[in-house]
């Protein structure tokens, strides 16, 4: 009788350990499921929490072509030493003279069409990343224009703060600048929503790390107060030479000011 009643035991506790094996098992599955959907849930909040994820594919269409045209020259060209980079609108891209206008700084040259802060969010990383630079100098003008499909300047300013924490990602200490949008006659009729996000991006460079911003408006502004239109080419939205002499010798102040004060 006491061997039938061992048998009997033995056998329950087999059962009772596998349905353990088997509830551990679950129990671990469960778990691993749980803290996959967990990571899942929290990319998906980081997505649509991401102030350019709404950018990316207008971006892509309209200026894929110039980033793989950047990425190719960065594979042919040697940046200079020390080099000052310049990244942001056609502004950027038409400065022919940028290199004489703030030397001695050496440069590297990367204006993209009619780029915005958006299009400069989304490619930050491809434009700025393949480069080793003392600071980065940026603009971007065309967020603002007059359009039913302008930014206000409360996301102007999330997009530069955007793009700055991207830079910071790798460059944690190296001087960001940003030009104040210029007054333009093209665009005066929208200076004064433009000019509040100046104030805003002024306002994120007081905020964030080593970041600077360039005030530029008061050099192209008459006595009257309106833009200096000898200042600009024929579109009366881009600057001629003469507009790109002052910019440039603003620009070199302030990095005279900041790169000085750096050992």
């Amino acid at each position: 009788m006491f061997a039938i009643f061992t048998t009997l035991d033995k056998s329950w506790l087999t059962k009772q350990s596998n349905s353990n094996i088997i509830y551990m098992n679950v129990l671990a599955n469960f778990r691993t499921i749980r803290r996959l959907a967990l990571s899942l849930l929290i990319i998906v909040i980081l997505i649509s929490c991401s102030v350019t994820h709404k950018y990316v594919n207008e971006s892509e269409a309209k200026w894929g072509k110039d980033i793989l045209d950047f990425e190719q020259q960065d594979k042919l060209e040697k940046d200079p030493g020390n080099a000052i980079l310049f990244a942001g609108s056609s502004s950027i891209r038409l400065w022919s003279t940028l290199k004489e206008d703030v030397a001695p700084y050496p440069v590297i040259q990367r204006g993209f069409g009619g780029s915005k802060f958006s299009d400069l969010a989304v490619f930050a990383e491809r434009i700025i990343y393949p480069h080793q630079f003392r600071a980065l100098v940026i603009f971007e003008a065309n967020d603002i224009t007059g359009s039913t499909a302008d930014k206000t300047p409360a996301e102007v300013a999330k997009l530069f703060v955007d793009i700055v924490r991207t830079v910071r990602r790798i460059y944690a200490e190296q001087p960001v600048f940003v030009l104040e949008i210029t007054p333009t006659p093209s665009r005066w009729s929208v200076w004064p929503t433009i000019k509040q996000a100046n104030q805003l991006l002024k306002e994120a460079c007081n905020r964030l790390h080593n970041t600077y911003f360039i005030e530029t408006s008061a050099a192209y502004m008459n006595k009257a107060g309106e833009p200096r239109s000898e200042l600009f080419i024929k579109d009366k939205l881009h600057q001629n030479h003469e507009g790109y002499l002052i910019w440039g010798n603003l620009v070199r102040k302030k990095l005279d000011e900041v790169l000085h004060q750096i050992p």
